[in-house]
C-alpha cells in the first residue's frame, strides 16, 4: 500500500473506500443541465411575457428579467461551444440569478408550473 492509498483509507475510516456509483457532473455538463432546466421552466419566448406598459399589473419587469436570462443562456451556449469551461463561481452566479428571476416570475404568475396548477384548480 502506497502512502497516498494509506492516507485515503485512513481518511475514509475503512480499508476499502466505497466510491459512489453516481458521479457529480463536470462543470460544462452542470451548466448545460442548468440551462435546460431554465428553458423548460421559464416562458422565455411566449408573447404574453413581452407585454409591457403602464396598464399592466406587473411587479418588477418580467420582460427585462427574461431578456437578461436569455442573454446569459445565449452567452453560455456559445461559450461552451467554443470550449470555455465555466468556473464554480460562474455556475453559482448563473444559478442565483435564475433563482431571483424565478421569484420575480412567480410574483407575476408567469411560471409554467403555476399556470398549470391554476388552470387545474379552476376546473370543476
Amino acid at each position: 500500500m502506497s502512502l497516498g492509498e494509506e492516507k485515503l483509507s485512513v481518511a475514509c475510516g475503512l480499508n476499502d473506500c466505497a466510491v459512489p456509483s453516481a458521479r457529480k457532473p463536470d462543470r460544462v455538463t452542470a451548466m448545460l443541465q442548468l440551462i435546460s432546466q431554465v428553458k423548460a421552466e421559464f416562458p422565455l419566448y411566449e408573447p404574453s411575457t413581452f407585454i409591457c406598459g403602464v396598464n399592466t399589473d406587473c411587479q418588477g419587469c418580467p420582460k427585462k428579467l427574461l431578456e437578461m436570462v436569455d442573454s446569459e443562456i445565449n452567452y453560455w451556449e456559445h461559450a461552451i461551444a467554443r470550449g470555455v469551461v465555466p468556473t464554480f463561481d460562474q455556475l453559482r452566479r448563473f444559478g442565483k440569478m435564475c433563482l431571483g428571476v424565478r421569484r420575480g416570475l412567480a410574483r407575476n404568475n408567469l411560471l409554467y408550473s403555476q399556470r398549470i396548477s391554476v388552470k387545474q384548480g379552476s376546473q370543476p
